[in-house]
């Protein structure tokens, strides 16, 4: 089943969430720590991915069109926007802007990356879930932290993860049929790469370091494929 690992990714995420809720006790010097350790964990694995990339002007242009278009749609405000109507519906202890914040910024932190692309492409070409269910353990720690400082928004991130993932691994049931494996190799490398550099902007965002507008540069996940396609027909 294509779904299988997205499904295993998500219910471990709900684990950890829920798990994350249990120890809200934490004292806020333990929290803070532990979130900055895993602020540079991500900086780290964003990084690694963005060193993959074998042509930096593809990332670069792709992050310019992408940041044009998320700023013209103002996509990071209707990302808050969300996730302040989904605390509404979900009231705790922490106020919505709290909720809004966890949801946010989980569904960022699950979301983009190479193993969730790689790993719902694995599910779909190739029937193995074996990079999900990696990310999802992954994911699950990572959300008890991230629910024991951020709160219940976290749990929320499971709906777009699912939906994120799942999409991919139900198109990639198809795509092989339509692009060529060589041609998906190299798209997946420069997709990683900019999703990298996303993942660095998340950790720099975590450690307070400064505060990136990651939402209004989401679209450059999509806009890599355009130009990776553009620069092939070049080529």
């Amino acid at each position: 089943m294509a779904l299988f690992g997205t499904i295993i990714n998500g219910v471990l995420i709900i684990v950890g969430s829920l798990l994350g809720l249990v120890f809200t006790k934490i004292p806020e010097r333990y929290k803070e720590t532990v979130m900055h350790g895993i602020g540079l964990a991500v900086i780290l694995i964003g990084l690694q991915m963005a060193f993959a990339t074998n042509q930096i002007i593809i990332v670069l242009i792709s992050l310019l069109t992408g940041a044009i278009i998320g700023e013209f749609f103002r996509i990071e405000e209707g990302l808050n926007r969300l996730g302040n109507w989904i605390g509404s519906k979900f009231r705790t202890k922490g106020n919505e802007n709290s909720i809004a914040q966890g949801f946010v910024t989980a569904s960022l932190i699950f979301c983009i990356g190479a193993m969730g692309i790689i790993g719902a492409l694995d599910s779909g070409i190739r029937g193995d879930h074996g990079v999900l269910i990696t990310k999802g353990i992954i994911d699950g720690f990572t959300s008890i932290v991230l629910t024991s400082t951020l709160g219940f928004g976290v749990i929320l991130s499971v709906f777009p993860v699912v939906v994120y993932q799942g999409t991919i691994a139900i198109f990639a049931t198809q795509i092989d049929k339509w692009i060529p494996e060589s041609v998906l190799s190299g798209l997946i490398v420069e997709v990683t790469a900019v999703g990298g550099l996303l993942i660095v902007a998340i950790g720099l965002n975590l450690l307070k370091l400064m505060q990136i507008r990651i939402g209004n540069l989401l679209p450059s996940i999509l806009t890599v494929v355009i130009i990776y396609y553009i620069y092939l027909l070049i080529l």
